[in-house]
C-alpha cells in the first residue's frame, strides 16, 4: 500500500498556500491605495485579486480528491 494522503489535511495545507500567495499579490497594492491618485487603480485591482482566489478557494472546498486540490492551487 502507498502514501494515503488526508484530504482534510491537504486542504488546509492548499488554503494556508493560497493564503500566502494572495497577500503577496496584495502586498503592492496595499501601498498604492494609501495613494490618493492611485487608490481607485489600486482598489480595482484588488478586487481582481479577491475574485480569483474566491474561485480558488470554492474549488478547493469542491476537491474530493488529492488530484483536483493539486491542479487548483496556486
Amino acid at each position: 500500500m502507498g502514501i494515503v494522503i488526508d484530504l482534510t489535511k491537504a486542504k488546509a495545507i492548499a488554503h494556508n498556500a493560497r493564503r500566502v500567495a494572495r497577500a503577496a499579490e496584495f502586498a503592492p497594492l496595499d501601498i498604492k491605495a494609501t495613494i490618493p491618485s492611485e487608490a481607485a487603480a489600486a482598489e480595482a485591482e484588488r478586487q481582481l485579486i479577491r475574485e480569483k482566489y474566491a474561485v480558488m478557494q470554492t474549488a478547493m472546498n469542491s476537491a474530493t480528491t488529492v488530484d483536483e486540490l493539486k491542479r487548483v492551487m496556486p
